[in-house]
């Protein structure tokens, strides 16, 4: 199986998803035949459909290493932060008056 030299940065042919592949990884043969570059090859040259392996497409959603996944779960929502607490406002002080008559 042929192995990437450098990381490499492509959209997935069948999903269109951004996938970062990592040196050493082996990509499966739908990524590599996106991977033009023979410098991107350990060996320095662009594998053969025999060089990539068997592997099936993914059957639902890809997760950017090659293995398929079954079903995509959406990722639940963090809570908010609860708003802090205003502080009370400090009693407005009153001011003096001028004494009538002095």
């Amino acid at each position: 199986m042929a192995r990437l030299a450098t990381a490499v940065h492509l959209q997935h042919p069948v999903t269109r998803e951004w996938v970062v592949l990592q040196p050493g990884d082996e990509p499966g043969p739908e990524l590599a035949a996106e991977i033009t570059n023979p410098d991107a090859w350990e060996d320095g040259e662009l594998p053969d459909a025999s060089d990539v392996g068997d592997e099936e497409p993914p059957a639902v959603g890809f997760t950017g290493l090659g293995a398929p996944e079954t079903a995509l779960e959406p990722e639940p929502e963090p809570e908010p932060e609860p708003e802090p607490e205003p502080e009370p406002a400090a009693p407005r002080r009153r001011r003096k008056t001028a004494a009538a008559g002095s």
